[in-house]
């Protein structure tokens, strides 16, 4: 079997232009040509170019450009989408995964896009079919109910079978459903994108559901995580433009119907990878300027607590939607700077994660509301101990931001102490660029760090402002060194002597030294391989 594996975005480059460019027949060919072993002598040639053999009626060379496909290139007389070159690429799918159901994926999307082709010749030759049945392609003044129910028609059965099909779902749907507005008006545009996007999401949802009880659950969940960060990229790219006024003023109800299914989605309580909340959230702090609209979702989300308190003080089980409610209400008293009596009310969630909050510190970060967003890294402070390590790594970076505009960084220094070992490349950083030399060299020798294992610059850095801090850290590792009682480590403690020797000579403490190297040769005289270093050190007789 093929060893050469090349990397997964060339790769999905090149998947990406069978569905777009090839024939199914074609496809199907190349499919049987790996199948039958008739893919020899791959290889990867100046970088970016995939060299190979297909064996057919005749010998064929097939050349792959990774980078522009147009430039690929084969010896038969097929055409530039030929079955040779097609063969090639499933032998390089192989590596991942099954070249069989990436066949079936590929002939799914292609039939979805078979049927949009048809969907769109048909438009306006159907009148005699019932509108209902018809798939219309969505217009400018339609409403966002017929554009997801258009969504939903394209990929009507549409299955997936491993985790690099949902990739291929996340793009067919982009690249066949995005253009569809392209010549609209900006802001509805706007809208019909982030359509697209919830449509992408929910559909997800829906994969991840259908084979929670197959062997697939695995490979949905991983698929699922890198999709639910793709959108969520996207989603942040695509609010911050949006003209939410200018989509009050002229679709209104357009603008409705989205905030009612963006609701439903988001207060549902079922567990999911996407961050529906997230999206909710950051589309309703979008219209600050529609006090009626606020006015209404508000009374709308504390009647729902009303009814979550109700049930939990009748005692039925807490509905599963609970903290959702509380968290959506408390983001409108957030929006009113009301923070305090947010976090009262967030006080009674069940489980507090610190990456739903993060919206929070973005914007306080984007305001520069420093005081905010520390107020709001206090109250996360406890759920970070349990939090993911991009979490952590998010939580430190904005507590970093906030601590520079203040007059002293002490609380800052006492959560990272709180936090170690996790906090330990954060605040060995922070000390160093804060030239707290001490304290970096006191953290290391805690965290029984080698000098081996540190930068060379941080330890030229501290020599140069003080050699002494650096001979704890030193005698440490000596001492270590020997307890492992082998060779190796006892050439790697000569050479701490020799920084150790270097270090007392520039501090002009010679007999300090002499008399260091006396007791440690006569407390280890047993150890005859240490003793015969030192000799080669010339340390001792």
């Amino acid at each position: 079997m093929l060893k050469l594996q090349i990397p997964k975005n060339r790769l999905n480059y090149l998947i990406e232009r069978m569905q777009q460019d090839f024939e199914l027949s074609a496809l199907e060919r190349g499919w049987q040509y790996v199948h039958k072993g008739r893919v020899k002598d791959i290889e990867l040639r100046h970088g970016m170019e995939i060299h190979a053999q297909a064996h057919g009626a005749e010998l064929y060379e097939v050349i792959l450009d990774l980078e522009q496909f147009a430039k690929s290139s084969c010896t038969c007389p097929k055409g530039k989408y030929c079955q040779h070159k097609a063969a090639v690429i499933f032998a390089l799918y192989a590596p991942y995964a099954r070249p069989e159901i990436l066949l079936q994926q590929l002939k799914q999307a292609i039939l979805v896009k078979s049927r949009q082709q048809q969907t769109r010749a048909a438009t306006g030759s159907t009148k005699a079919e019932k509108k209902a049945d018809r798939l219309e392609t969505p217009q400018a003044d339609q409403l966002p109910v017929q554009w997801q129910r258009f969504f939903d028609q394209q990929f009507y059965g549409y299955s997936l079978s491993q985790q690099n099909s949902i990739e291929l779902f996340y793009h067919a749907a982009q690249d066949s459903l995005r253009p569809i507005a392209n010549k609209w008006e900006t802001s509805i545009r706007q809208l019909f994108e982030l359509h697209v996007l919830l449509f992408v999401m929910r559909k997800v949802e829906q994969f991840i559901f259908d084979s929670k009880t197959s062997y697939l659950a695995s490979y949905m969940d991983s698929g699922s995580k890198i999709i639910a960060k793709l959108c969520q990229e996207q989603l942040d790219l695509l609010l911050p433009q949006m003209d939410c006024k200018q989509i009050a003023s002229s679709y209104p109800e357009a603008l409705d119907e989205t905030l009612a299914l963006l609701g439903e989605l988001a207060l549902n309580g079922s567990p999911s990878p996407m961050q529906w909340l997230v999206v909710y959230r950051s589309l309703w702090w979008k219209l600050e300027g529609q006090p009626k609209r606020l006015a209404k979702e508000r009374k709308r989300l504390e009647q729902l607590a009303a009814k979550a308190s109700a049930a939990s003080q009748t005692g039925k089980s807490e509905p599963s939607n609970r903290d959702s409610i509380l968290m959506a209400l408390a983001h409108f008293q957030v929006m009113e700077q009301r923070d305090e009596d947010a976090r009262a009310l967030l006080s009674p969630l069940a489980k507090k994660e610190a990456r739903d909050f993060f919206l929070y510190l973005h914007r306080f970060y984007e305001e520069q509301q420093w005081e905010r967003m520390l107020d709001w890294l206090r109250w996360l402070l406890p759920t970070i101990q349990r939090a993911q390590q991009e979490e952590l790594r998010i939580f430190c970076t904005y507590w970093m931001e906030a601590v520079s505009r203040q007059p002293d960084d002490n609380e800052w220094v006492e959560v990272m102490v709180a936090l170690l070992p996790r906090t330990y490349y954060f605040y060995t950083s922070y000390l160093m660029k804060s030239e707290r030399f001490r304290s970096w060299v006191d953290l290391q020798i805690s965290n029984r760090v080698s000098p081996i294992d540190l930068y060379s610059a941080d330890l030229k850095l501290v020599e140069a402002k003080n050699p002494s801090l650096l001979l704890p850290l030193y005698h440490q590792a000596v001492e270590r060194c020997i307890a492992e009682k082998n060779r190796n480590s006892y050439k790697l403690a000569m050479k701490y002597l020799k920084k150790l020797q270097a270090y007392y000579t520039k501090l002009s403490k010679p007999q300090v030294w002499d008399e260091y190297i006396y007791l440690l040769s006569t407390r280890y005289s047993r150890l005859r391989a240490l003793q015969e270093e030192l000799r080669k050190g010339k340390w001792i007789p």
